[in-house]
This record gives C-alpha cells, structure tokens and sequence, in this order.
C-alpha cells in the first residue's frame, strides 16, 4: 500500500508543477480577483465568515484561498511537497493569508491536534484513498461537535465508463471494488497534455455511493443532504460536450447518469 501511496504522490509532484500553469486553473484569473470554486459549492456552502474550515487533499491551494475569500480561516493540506510549496507561494502572492500543511491525509490528525467548524474536500479526491472508513474517522477527528463535513465530488458510477470510447458509454472498469486499485499509465491530465508531465503512474479506488455514505454514518454523522448532478467539471469522456456555461454533459439522454454529487454531514453536539 505504501508503495501505492508513493507512485501517487510522485504523480501529483508533477502535476503540480504543471496544473500551476494550465489554462484550466487559470491562476493568473484568480490573482485577478476570480472565484475558483465550483458553481454547486457556492450555492451549497453557507456563509463561511470567521469559520475555521480545513481543506483536505487541497492540490496547490486555489480553492482553499477562494474559501478565504469568502471570509473563512482556512487550513490546506495535501500529501504532494511541490503541490504545498506552490500554494504557499500563491498564497504570499495573492495577499491572501492561509496556512498550508504537507502530510498524507490519513496522518492529519497526528500533525495538527486541532477542531474545526468545517471540513471541506472537492473534485476527484476520493479515488486516491485506499480505506474510507480511516478518512471518515479523520473527519471525525477534526470536527468540532456541531461542524460540517462537506464534498462535492465525481459520482463513481460514472467512473466505470471507458474512457477510450469515441462514441458511447461502454462499462469498462468496476463499481465495486476491493482493495486491491486500479492501475493506469499514460501521461497528461485533466488539465494538461502529455508534453508537460510525461509518463506517470497511477493507483486508483472507486468507492461505491454506498460505502462513501456507510463511512460518515459509522462515525456518528447525520447526513443533511445527497445531491447527484448530471453534469461535470471537466470532460470525462472523449464524447462529451460543453454548455454554454461551460459544463460538460452528455451528448444524448442527460438525465440518464448522474456525473456530479455533493454531500454535507453535521457532527452531532
């Protein structure tokens, strides 16, 4: 597992370096004054003023300083040393104060003995975690009782679709699984081509809906609301196509899969 870990870090050095760039965060945008948050995340989050909120496995910490925008006192962390150096330095050069933490996210609890009013996680961070149950029970851990866990995340059902396929959904990878990962070579990301990363390597879990919910609610948690989307942040499947608003869906029958959900879970008091 370690060794899992370690391939998966080294990735995420190197996307790093190069998602600091890319058009897709558009880094230059937020120096600007541009909100990178997700559209559901705005419309979900409540009012974050004075809330001490912790960003899990938080990349180079654009979305952690946009949550400080919007008046939080926030904490990122992420287990990649280039991604924690980058937000520091985006941090120092937006003027905006955060405090930023290089550690695997299971290992939080052991490095910052604190609570806090929200934890936050979003947008493909729940495949990089091999145990779920260990990650709810550090979101138990830094939650003050009566704080707020909340994620907007890919659906994993969506994640079982070829991503190779050109012209339709074709079931490749499985919904369920168990310990053992996914494997995947290739190069490039989401957000960038093969010429700024070069090969890498990958381990992968898909976590059914099922386990994600099953995790929080063994930790005691009260789930306030489950929403599924039928849309995405990015373009998933070779054959997707983009909105006017710049989503990505579907070509045909949209209201068949759902792409996107969000999540909030209270911590009893």
């Amino acid at each position: 597992m370690k060794d899992y870990i370690e391939s998966n870090r080294e990735m995420w050095d190197i996307l790093a370096k190069a998602h600091t760039g890319s058009e897709f965060y558009d880094v230059k945008g937020f120096l600007d004054g541009k909100q990178t948050l997700d559209p559901i995340e705005v419309q979900e989050l409540p009012d974050l003023t004075d809330k001490r909120l912790i960003h899990l496995m938080c990349h180079f910490g654009i979305d952690t300083l946009s949550l400080a925008m919007m008046g939080a006192d926030v904490t990122g962390v992420d287990f990649s040393p280039e991604a924690i150096r980058a937000a520091k330095e985006l941090s120092k050069t937006a003027g905006i104060n955060a405090r930023f933490v290089c550690t695997n996210v299971y290992d939080v609890p052991e490095v910052i003995k604190e609570q806090f009013d929200v934890v936050f996680t979003s947008g493909g961070v729940l495949v990089w975690l091999p145990n779920l149950e260990r990650w709810a029970k550090v979101i138990n851990s830094l939650l003050r009782p009566g704080g707020f866990f909340y994620i907007r995340e890919f659906h994993p059902f969506a994640y079982v679709f070829d991503d190779e396929a050109q012209t339709e959904l074709r079931v490749r990878f499985p919904y369920f699984m168990d310990e053992d990962p996914l494997m995947f070579e290739g190069d490039g990301s989401y957000a960038v081509d093969g010429s700024e990363t070069g090969k890498t390597r990958s381990y992968e879990w898909n976590h059914s809906i099922s386990k994600i919910i099953n995790a929080l609610t063994g930790e005691g948690f009260r789930i306030d609301y489950f929403n599924e989307f039928a849309e995405t942040s990015y373009k998933a499947l070779p054959f997707m196509v983009q909105r006017d608003d710049g989503r990505w869906v579907l070509p045909t029958k949209q209201e068949c899969v759902p792409l996107m959900f969000s999540l909030r879970a209270t911590k009893p008091t």
